[in-house]
Formats: structure tokens, C-alpha cells, sequence
């Protein structure tokens, strides 16, 4: 559907054991420093898509079931989310968040009659998932289809954006002069459930830019900067074609671009550019960029056929660093490489979820963000309907990083990537249904 548009005492011995193992395998790395916090007995939540109408549209809502750390990487456990899930606020596929802890899942609904609506639900373990009282509707500000995230800042605050469909304007002659939509931000408390500010402008690009009918098209995926002062927001740009005021079906790409807002104010918009990624900066219902371990923003970019996925680089200025070449396609050695989501998970090390030219399948990489390599991971029972589109969540805790792995309609895993040294574990089998499939652990 996206691709379509425009071709997130136990359990201890049983980690220690998994790092044990896979110290062994190599001698270039020293797994006995915890490359993240541990949280001591984390629950992985898993969630799944059901179908609506077509297999794998992920749009007949949303279930989630919890099991502990130690159920997730035992691979004689079995979950079915389906059967045995409850089910979360949305109209179509909940777009979730959890905390650092994982005892914590929010919600914002998205579309139908709630649609803007925020809330959390307390994670006990299994089913029961208990909602709160304390909710807040946003849809005044940002509609009843924002895009959100949370922060990387302690689960304090959430970041919702908006664009308004974008409306052609024209000069007194009736002759084409730009396409602008209204754009929204804004920050949620977290733990009150209330809105703490909003700002709503138009976001001009430069007159050379809006004259040849270029737009921003959808606002996605902030991430606020290693100094706490600047929201980077991802952009997916549009054309509308100056002759017809259509909307144009193709055209020449310019470079990739983001929104730098002051925080936690909000205030002055700034679009900047990069000259080495031409792609979309929004991502798809996940984070897109993240604060790495050198203090600089990674971003990755979507929709951009010609040239594939990269990975950006945005300094400490706030500014793309147009020096740093991460290209997806020349690290793996593919055309029309397509990052439907990633997580950053420390030491300059993150994972991929991919397509590439020639196919819908799936597929997993490892990314070094400090020798701009990447490897596709092995290990991981590939499937010809395994699909990632609307994949949302992992879960990084200790030196270990979680993912669920379903293709459309058929069982699957979820897998334990040891941060380290890489090492794959198969995990708790995950039970499917037809037409459904796993989007994510939390």
C-alpha cells in the first residue's frame, strides 16, 4: 500500500547465557560492557495486524499479548496473538509506543470516530493490558490521523505532526504560483496525558522549489537533537504539476529534506537539505533517526527508486553533513534498496528492515554506521511473503535486540540479536493467522 503511493533471576541467567555463547564466536569484541541498560524482568510485548480486506493490509485493527524476556528467546514457546491477544484502541493498525521499561504502552488512535485520541495501557503480562482513565484528544490540533513518536528523553514527551491536504494557490492571472498545506507539532505529556504546546504554519520551500510546484506532502518521525533545543522532523515531499494543478504521478526528486523546529517551543521552522539522499526522510509508522552514540543524528530515506535507501548524517549544527555517504544499495550490493523501518541500537551499530528492486520479500541487515557497511543477517528464516511495510517495533535492552519475523499468513519467530558480536538466536514461535502478520515487539 505504501510502495504503492510512490514506488518502533531467570531471565537474567538465560541472557547471561546467550552473551556467554556468543562471546565465543568472536575475539574482536568484549561482551562482558552492556552496550544498553538492562531492565530486570522487562515484558516484550508482541503486536499484530490483522487484514481488513487484502492479506497483509494490516488495516482490521491491532492485538498485543506480553511474555517475559525469557519466554521471548526460548524457541518451545509459542504466542498467538490473535487467539489469545486483547485488542488495542485503533481503527485501523495501532500505531504503538512503549517505554523504556516496557511496563508501559501508548496509544494514539488512528482515524474513525476516536481518532486523536491518546492513552496508555499497563502491561501485566499475557492479556491484560489495562487502560487508563487519563486520556487527551488531539484531533482539534492535529486531526484524527496524526503521525507520532516518542522522544528518546525518559518517556516524558511525545511529538505529534500533521500536514493539512496541501491546496494549490494561484496568482491573479490564474497561473500556477505554490502548493502549501498547514503544518502542526506538537508535544504531549507523556505521563498526564495533556497537550503542553502546539504551533501550526506554513512550511514554504524556496521560491525556486514551490514555483516548480514541489511540497510537503506529510510531516513524520521527530527526534530531538543530542543538545535538547531542535526537533528534527522527517518530510515526504509531493509535485503538483504547474500546468494542470494535478498532482504529479512522477518527477525529478530534489534533494532529501527535514524540518529543524525550536524545542521546546516549537517556533521557527527551518527546512534543510541534504545533496547526497534524495529520498523521503518520514519513514512509515516508526522512528526514522535517531541521536547515535557520537552525538550526531542517522536518518534514513524512502521512495527514492533511482538511487535506493540511505542513511544521513545530521550534525551537531543541526545541519546535514554532506561529507558522510551511507548508500544502502552499494553496501549490499542491490538497486532500489527500501528501508521500511530501523533502530539504532548503540556503539554505531543498527538493523534494517529492507526490500530491493524485483521483489516484495523482506529482509534483515546490520548497519555500521561508523565504516558506512551493512550485511544482510543470516540465521533468519526468509520467506518469499515475508513483508515488513508496516513493521513497527523492536525492542533493544542490555546487548540484546528483539524483532518478530512473520511473513504474511504463515508462523514465525521472533529472533535475539546479540548487539555485539551479531549472533542470531531463534526465539518463541509466533502463531498467524491467514491474511495477518506481526508488526513489531515492544
Amino acid at each position: 500500500m505504501k510502495k504503492n503511493t510512490f514506488k518502533l533471576f531467570t531471565s537474567g541467567l538465560l541472557l547471561g547465557a546467550l552473551v556467554l555463547t556468543t562471546a565465543c564466536s568472536s575475539d574482536d569484541n568484549n561482551n562482558s560492557e552492556t552496550v544498553n541498560p538492562v531492565t530486570d524482568g522487562r515484558w516484550i510485548t508482541v503486536a499484530g495486524a490483522l487484514m481488513q480486506t487484502d492479506p497483509g493490509d494490516g488495516n482490521g485493527g491491532t492485538k498485543v499479548y506480553a511474555i517475559s524476556k525469557e519466554n521471548a528467546i526460548d524457541p518451545n514457546f509459542s504466542v498467538d496473538v490473535y487467539t489469545n491477544g486483547a485488542a488495542v484502541q485503533s481503527n485501523r493498525t495501532a500505531r504503538l509506543q512503549s517505554s523504556v521499561d516496557g511496563n508501559t504502552l501508548f496509544n494514539i488512535t488512528y482515524t474513525g470516530a476516536n481518532g486523536g485520541e491518546f492513552m496508555t495501557y499497563k502491561v501485566t503480562g499475557g492479556n491484560k493490558f489495562a487502560e487508563s482513565q487519563n486520556k487527551s484528544n488531539i484531533s482539534q490540533y492535529a486531526g484524527t490521523s496524526p503521525r507520532w513518536v516518542k522522544l528518546f528523553d525518559g518517556d516524558k514527551t511525545g511529538i505529534a505532526v500533521n500536514v493539512t491536504a496541501p491546496v494549490v494557490n494561484t496568482n491573479e492571472d490564474k497561473t500556477f504560483k505554490y502548493t502549501r498545506g498547514t503544518a502542526t507539532v506538537l508535544s504531549l505529556d507523556l505521563q498526564q496525558a495533556v497537550a503542553t504546546a502546539f504551533k501550526q504554519y506554513e512550511i514554504p520551500l524556496t521560491p525556486e522549489e514551490e514555483a516548480q510546484g514541489y511540497h510537503i506532502f506529510r510531516l513524520d518521525a521527530p527526534t530531538l537533537n543530542k543538545a535538547g533545543n531542535k526537533l528534527i522532523i522527517g518530510t515526504w515531499m509531493r509535485k503538483t504539476d504547474p500546468a494542470t494543478g494535478q498532482n504529479a504521478s512522477s518527477f525529478t526528486r530534489l534533494g532529501s529534506k527535514s524540518v529543524v523546529v525550536d524545542y521546546p517551543s516549537l517556533e521557527n521552522p527551518k527546512v534543510i537539505t541534504s545533496t547526497v539522499g534524495f529520498g523521503d526522510t518520514s519513514g512509515y509508522r516508526s522512528f526514522n533517526s535517531f541521536v547515535a552514540t557520537d552525538g550526531n543524528v542517522y536518518q534514513a530515506t524512502q521512495r527514492d527508486t533511482q538511487n535506493g535507501s540511505y542513511i544521513l548524517k545530521i550534525n551537531q549544527s543541526n545541519e546535514y553533513d554532506n561529507s558522510y555517504v551511507f548508500s544502502l544499495d552499494t553496501a549490499l550490493g542491490i538497486k532500489g534498496s527500501y528501508i521500511d523501518a530501523w533502530r539504532y541500537v548503540g556503539n554505531g551499530i543498527a538493523y534494517a528492515v529492507y526490500t530491493y528492486e524485483g521483489t516484495e520479500q523482506g529482509f534483515l541487515a546490520r548497519l555500521d554506521l561508523n565504516t558506512r557497511t551493512a550485511t544482510k543477517v543470516e540465521g533468519i528464516a526468509y520467506d518469499a511473503d515475508l513483508n515488513f511495510g508496516q513493521y513497527q517495533g523492536f525492542v533493544v535492552d542490555g546487548n540484546n535486540f528483539y524483532i518478530a519475523v512473520t511473513p504474511v499468513g504463515k508462523d514465525g519467530n521472533i529472533y535475539v540479536i546479540d548487539i555485539p558480536t551479531g549472533a542470531v538466536t531463534k526465539g518463541a514461535k509466533l502463531i498467524n493467522k491467514p491474511g495477518n502478520h506481526y508488526i513489531g515487539v515492544f
